[in-house]
């Protein structure tokens, strides 16, 4: 389990519920380093007085809030966030349990110089409506940024936060700006520089869409690929002016469409600071960042360092420049899925910074417990408050946001299932909409039916985009094939990448498995849901890459700093005899004849595939399953390397994907039924599933190639398979993953196809195909020609 980012494809064990109430932030890391000098959150204008546990008094203002800059006004309490209206800026922020508030604004050279250019304290009886503070300001705010403070009580054990010496980030703010560069440190060498919230105006730069509408693919025709926007072109390779920005996806969108894409999803693109875990890595001689972001700071700001110019220009470059990645995408038949991490934040636990959601309203925000602790299902410090009335209104609002303002075509929730347990109990009203007797439901108790997931499912705008969960937490709660789903969620399918590599190597027992992750895992799916409700995966980000997957038994975790303690152990994986990457010739082949059967069992199984990045030409890390905290190599796309294997194993992948999208039946609307899907062993319609079995094979009928026929053989005895009879047709080779490149996939304009078919013309003319062992076969059946 990866202490700092402890999601995605782990294979997650059940965890004992006492350590959820974790001392540390980030358990195998070194603390948020908030002033490498102090050690301190930096603050501006921080008040010297002592905070205590004691309610403070609250502030009474007997005139409307002045300002030397703006005309000050009462506001409105909606819509949160900061808005453009009647030639000003509305201001609204929600905070339940502060006494008092105070708005400050921060032109961008103060901000670098850690000063407030002017604040401005709010008057409860004009600026408070219920638990909303709000302010009308009219005047100049060109470079203009801001931030708030709040007062009330410094009581840990009673769930609150409030230090009016913080200046703090709207929850709601549409760009968040610190630093300029990713990886650079802050003045002073600050990993935690004071950050405030873009002010939005009338003169922003207009962007232009071009008539952009959502793709609206059907789910069951899609082809995922998880990506990651720094790495797919921060390598030298990538050649382009911008790399590791918006920018440089949006220029390398051309190799996606290729090799036949046509989904692409992003990690976290929220903001988030990289410094987190910023120290010195003496085996590689860089540092250790927070690389993958799963650690986000403001949900509906796009990750500003991931821009071309950051904030040197203009404070929201990375909003266009995230737009104009999806209309770019949007124009190749590419939609665009936002991996979002609702189920924590950057805040870590009681040790960690105070930059946002703890110091605004902590016991809203964030699951705690009686005497204030952290609940950390998560496994991160933290597990924001999801079925809490504000909190789940705030994730349909950012959701939303990202839709209708970004475009964005869905969404995968990290640790989803997180999504599914109760709130905070601070209030029975929170769950039941009432005042309850006793403690009927205990905060984290996973529920039927979760108030946010039912939101978000019958939300209008949201019910028509895709909703993706990781359906595991780590607090072991484990729902693959069981989260709620109101006919519409689809899940990362876990089991399938478990089986399909256990499978593959060769594990006996897994045939019949096998048969049904093809068949789309109906034993998960099939009541309520269909086989596209299944995302298929065998290699993601968190784990073994493909080639790591044949290279490795054992992970290499070194270069992360942890001894090797940290990333999963159990990783199905298989060296294919010889460990790491100075092996035999016959090993090397071996492997990437398994890379291949991979991949085949990926394209033709029911359900959605996704695929990861620079799997499609071998990219390696070393053996590496848990690259969070590489900025380097590791996890940068080898455009030279893809380069290398473009006729080789590219080749093959865009293949297969452009053969799955000719194929009608490989993504079929339900699960196959007996009328279109035959089983078969070595004989025809002798299916084994017995323990010892390593042989599946499955023909299924096909609108557009009649039929098709597909064998696994992973023993490691090679095998003479007997084919079914299909009168007046003969079946012929397409694929053949034994067989060197390019004879592994025989297309029509192959040059020398006819003197490949002839080596095989007499074992088909006999209806048979010999199999080497570790192979699959796709064969495609051809009309016989008796002149």
């Amino acid at each position: 389990m990866d202490a700092l980012k402890c999601s995605s494809s782990t294979f997650l064990p059940l965890t004992n519920l006492n350590t959820l109430f974790s001392n540390h932030a980030f358990p195998k890391s070194p603390a948020p380093n908030f002033n490498r000098r102090t050690a301190q959150p930096l603050s501006l204008s921080a008040k010297d007085t002592a905070r205590t546990s004691e309610p403070e008094n609250v502030a009474v203002v007997e005139k409307p809030p002045l300002s030397k800059r703006f005309l000050v006004s009462d506001g409105l309490p909606s819509p949160f966030g900061a808005t453009v209206r009647d030639n000003g800026v509305n201001f609204s922020v929600y905070s339940s349990n502060s006494v008092s508030a105070t708005i400050c604004l921060i032109s961008l050279s103060d901000l670098r110089q850690n000063k407030v250019t002017e604040e401005i304290e709010l008057d409860p009886s004009r600026n408070r409506t219920g638990h909303v503070w709000h302010v009308f300001l009219k005047g100049s705010f060109e470079d203009m940024l801001y931030g708030y403070r709040f007062d009330g009580k410094f009581s840990p054990e009673e769930g609150h936060y409030y230090d009016s010496s913080n200046i703090l980030l709207d929850p709601y703010a549409k760009a968040i700006i610190s630093r300029d560069e990713f990886g650079v440190l802050g003045a002073d060498d600050n990993c935690w520089p004071q950050m405030a919230c873009m002010v939005p105006t009338l003169d922003d730069e207009e962007f232009d869409w071009e008539g952009d509408m959502p793709l609206k693919l059907s789910q069951k025709d899609l082809v995922i690929y998880e990506m990651h926007v720094r790495g797919f072109t921060r390598h030298e390779s990538s050649n382009i002016e911008f790399p590791g920005t918006y920018q440089g996806v949006a220029e390398k969108l051309d190799h996606l469409q290729e090799l036949g894409i046509n989904c692409i999803e992003l990690m976290p693109c929220h903001e988030f600071n990289e410094l987190e875990y910023y120290s010195y890595n003496p085996i590689l001689g860089d540092h250790r960042v927070n690389f993958w972001g799963y650690s986000t700071i403001g949900f509906f700001s796009p990750m500003s360092r991931y821009s071309s110019a950051s904030s040197r220009n203009f404070a929201g470059r990375a909003i266009n420049e995230f737009k104009t990645l999806v209309k770019e995408a949007h124009k190749r038949g590419i939609e665009v899925i936002m991996d979002v991490v609702l189920n924590h934040t950057a805040e870590g636990n009681e040790k960690g910074p105070i930059f946002s959601f703890r110091g605004v309203d902590n016991s809203v925000y964030y699951m705690l417990a009686p005497k204030g602790e952290f609940y950390n299902y998560s496994g991160c410090g933290n597990t924001f408050n999801c079925n809490h009335p504000v909190v789940r209104q705030f994730i349909v609002d950012c959701l939303r946001y990202w839709v209708t303002e970004m475009h964005v075509d869905g969404f995968r929730f990290d640790l989803g299932s997180i999504m599914s347990r109760s709130s905070s109990l601070w209030d029975a009203a929170n769950v039941y909409g009432a005042d309850v007797e006793g403690d009927l439901l205990t905060t984290g108790t996973p529920v039927s039916c979760p108030p946010v997931i039912d939101m978000i499912s019958n939300d209008p705008v949201l019910r028509g985009v895709k909703l993706i969960a990781e359906a595991w937490d780590a607090g072991g709660l484990y729902q693959v094939g069981m989260f709620p789903h109101w006919g519409i969620w689809s899940e990362w399918n876990g089991k399938f990448r478990d089986v399909v590599r256990h499978f593959i190597k060769g594990t006996d027992g897994f045939s019949g498995a096998f048969a049904e992750c093809l068949c789309g895992s109906p034993n998960l799916y099939q009541g309520g849901r269909k086989p596209w409700n299944s995302i298929n995966f065998v290699c993601a980000h968190d784990g073994f890459t493909l080639a790591d997957l044949v290279t490795y038994n054992n992970k290499n975790n070194l270069a992360n700093g942890e001894e090797n303690n940290d990333g999963e152990n159990h990783n199905c994986s298989w060296n294919c005899g010889e460990e790491g990457d100075f092996v035999s010739i016959s090993v090397k082949r071996l492997r990437k004849r398994q890379m291949r059967n991979f991949f085949v069992s990926l394209m033709v199984a029911q359900g959605v595939p996704m695929i990861y990045m620079g799997d499609e030409y071998g990219h390696t890390k070393g053996g590496n399953n848990n690259t969070y905290c590489h900025d380097n190599y590791l996890n940068y796309f080898r455009w030279d390397k893809k380069e290398e294997a473009h006729d080789d194993y590219f080749r093959f992948c865009r293949l297969l994907i452009k053969f799955r999208d000719e194929c009608e039946s490989l993504g079929l609307d339900d699960f196959p039924t007996a009328k279109r899907l035959q089983w078969h062993g070595i004989a025809p319609e002798t299916p084994d599933w017995s323990e010892t079995s390593r042989f599946v094979a499955f023909s299924l009928v096909d609108s557009v190639k009649k039929e098709i026929y597909v064998a696994f053989n992973t023993s490691h005895l090679a095998t003479l398979v007997t084919l079914p009879n299909r009168p007046g047709y003969r079946w012929e080779p397409f694929v053949d993953t034994s067989k060197p490149s390019p004879f592994d996939c025989i297309t029509h304009d192959l040059p020398g196809r006819e003197t490949a078919m002839k080596q095989y013309r007499h074992f088909l003319d006999a209806n048979m195909y010999p199999m080497l062992s570790y192979s699959s076969i796709i064969l495609l059946l051809s009309p016989i020609d008796d002149s």
